[in-house]
């Protein structure tokens, strides 16, 4: 798994566990909605360390809690 793939099953699954959709994540994290769908475009990299450390202000969790998780455990080499 890449750390794309990684990073969105990661949005995905905060979202579902604070009951929020995209559009609530993009109030509460101060994004332009275009920005959050951007990382769920197959042709976008993985969002920047501000663009993640903004989403955890958003789900009110802290970096650490946002990759200390098993998808980010093996990442594919070639990201």
């Amino acid at each position: 798994m890449t750390l794309l793939d990684s990073t969105r099953k990661r949005i995905d699954e905060l979202c579902k566990v604070n009951n929020m959709n995209i559009s609530q994540l993009t109030i509460a994290s101060g994004f332009n909605p275009s920005t959050i769908r951007s990382i769920f475009k197959v042709i976008r990299k993985a969002p920047s360390s501000d663009t993640i450390h903004y989403l955890c202000i958003g789900f009110g969790i802290s970096l650490k809690d946002f990759y200390d998780c098993k998808l980010f455990d093996d990442l594919d080499d070639n990201d």
